[in-house]
């Protein structure tokens, strides 16, 4: 009986290592290949002891900021971006340990990104008039940035912000989900399934491509499910501190009705810039702004 346990057990762990190693192996041969095909659009600046990258198009004020989703980064505003920057400048980042970003030797804590975000801006020039543009996860920070530091916000443009309607089961399910990734990721298994980078198709090229590149790579999911873990923190943070001063806030309310979704769908996504650009067109053509929502 023991004998035929052990060859049962052999049968079954030797297939399992052999494609534990070939899954390892394709992670390593393609991450490198990626860095290579996708660097970053943007530049580096130090915001204290590490690096964040920032990526600005266009000219003109005021200066658009874009704060990304939960698993996102600068490439999730491919469509966006673009589309914005025919009116104006404007920014994409990656927060700490996302994207092309460093994270830092300090614990996670959602209140530093904020102040990174100013650190950044500063080392930028970018001094303002400024336009907020949160998405879901982002929307949180950019109303925690515009309550601390309101003296040059001009605008909060808030997309998908109201997380009541996604259930605690949805979003502790993701959040798991996450927290297994970067294993998955290492393995190859995430890659070779599509579990998350399918979530970058409809974005143009080459920000798919980057978006999926890092969708795969065990670094920037590690910080993903750290701020996912984190989202009740964040959602409690933003309610503490929901002071604009003067900002005209924008809500936009989108089709999306899964965490970790982007503005992949080009219609979508078309909507939205019309929005921000409407936006930054009453800041261009008024110094009067309202401090009273408007939804979209």
């Amino acid at each position: 009986m023991r004998r035929r346990l052990k060859q049962a057990g052999l049968l079954i762990g030797i297939p399992t290592i052999i494609v534990l190693t070939i899954g390892v192996t394709y992670q390593g041969i393609a991450t490198p290949l990626e860095r290579r095909d996708f660097p970053a659009p943007g530049h580096k600046i130090d915001v204290g002891g590490h690096q964040l990258h920032i990526y600005c198009t266009g000219e003109g004020i005021p200066t658009v900021i874009l704060e990304a989703p939960a698993t996102g980064f600068s490439a999730a505003w491919g469509w966006i971006q673009p589309s914005v920057a025919q009116q104006t400048r404007v920014c994409s980042y990656d927060r700490a340990g996302l994207g092309w970003s460093e994270a830092g030797d300090s614990p996670y804590n959602p209140s530093q990104t904020p102040l990174e975000l100013k650190r950044l801006l500063e080392g930028a020039k970018i001094q303002g008039p400024i336009v907020a543009v949160g998405d879901s996860l982002g929307a949180l920070f950019v109303q925690i940035y515009a309550s601390t530091y309101p003296k040059n916000v001009m605008a909060l443009v808030l997309i998908d912000s109201n997380f009541t309607v996604l259930s605690k089961t949805e979003v502790d399910s993701f959040s798991r989900f996450l927290t297994y990734s970067p294993w998955l990721a290492r393995t190859g298994i995430l890659r070779a399934t599509h579990m998350l980078s399918e979530n970058a198709n409809g974005l143009p090229d080459p920000a798919s491509g980057a978006l999926r590149s890092f969708l795969n790579r065990p670094d920037h999911l590690f910080r993903s499910a750290t701020e996912v873990n984190y989202l009740y923190e964040t959602i409690e943070l933003a309610k503490n501190q929901q002071t604009f001063s003067n900002a005209t806030v924008v809500e936009i309310h989108t089709n999306r009705i899964e965490p970790g979704l982007f503005l992949s769908e080009e219609s979508e996504a078309t909507r939205v810039a019309n929005i921000i650009l409407d936006t930054v067109a009453t800041i261009q053509g008024s110094s009067e702004t309202s401090s009273n929502p408007i939804d979209h």
